[in-house]
Order: C-alpha cells, then structure tokens, then sequence
C-alpha cells in the first residue's frame, strides 16, 4: 500500500516543487527584462561583475527564460535542473553575509528552495508528472 501511495505522491510533490522553484526563478527572469538596472546592481553588488549593460543583461534573461521553460516543461533534466540547482546554488552562496546576524531574514529563504532544486535534481527520473518523456536523454 505504501508503494502504491507513493507511485502516485511523489510525482505530485515533485511536480509541486518543480512549480514553486520554476516560479521564482521566473520572476528573477522577468525582472532582468523589465528593470534590468536592478540585475546590473545585484551582480555588482553579489558578484563583483560591474559594467554590465543593459543589452548583455538582456541577452542573459533570454537565455536564462529558455531555461526555465525547458525546466519547468521538464526538458532534458539533467542539464535544466542542474542548471537550476547551480544558478540558484550560486545566488545562496553569494549571500552569505547576509546570514550572519538577523538584519534581513529573507535572504533565508533561499535555502529552502536550494533544498528543493536539490531533490528536484536527485529525483529527476520520478518527475514524470507533467514533463516531456524526451526529456530522460540528456
């Protein structure tokens, strides 16, 4: 019975945190497209890459929306939710003054979704809920 339960769960709470992490990242996509002086301060600030213009910035939220569409489409897993769990592994890390002392509590939130791009990516074969089946190859 619990094998049962599980056969038709996790492909539900996958497919739930494969939502949840797709629409962050999405949102940190689209505002590269809408206010790409904030992207072009987060990697000044974050990163230490100054000068960026708003043209790179762009051509990086139209890649980085590829991704995300193949993703959450669940296009060729390895790679897409690698990606994810790198990209968003990096902007974790890259915050790491902010965890010291409590001087912005949501900068904690990032570990959270990091856990879940993490059992996204370790559980990419049982997400077939929703996903192309092409996407096993890569």
């Amino acid at each position: 019975m619990v094998d049962t339960q599980l056969k038709i769960q996790l492909p539900r709470a996958l497919l739930a945190l494969r939502l949840g992490v797709f629409i962050v990242m999405l949102m940190w996509t689209l505002d590269k497209f809408v206010n790409p002086s904030h992207a072009t301060g987060i990697f000044a600030n974050f990163y230490g890459v100054e000068g960026l213009g708003d043209a790179l910035i762009f051509a990086m939220a139209v890649l980085e929306l590829v991704l995300v569409l193949a993703f959450v489409a669940g296009l060729y897993k390895r790679l897409t939710y690698g990606a994810i769990l790198i990209l968003h592994g990096a902007s974790t890390l890259s915050s790491w003054s902010f965890y010291f002392g409590f001087s912005n509590m949501l900068f904690f939130a990032a570990w959270p979704m990091f856990a879940a791009c993490y059992a996204l990516y370790i559980l990419r074969d049982a997400d077939t809920l929703m996903t192309f089946k092409r996407s096993q190859t890569l």
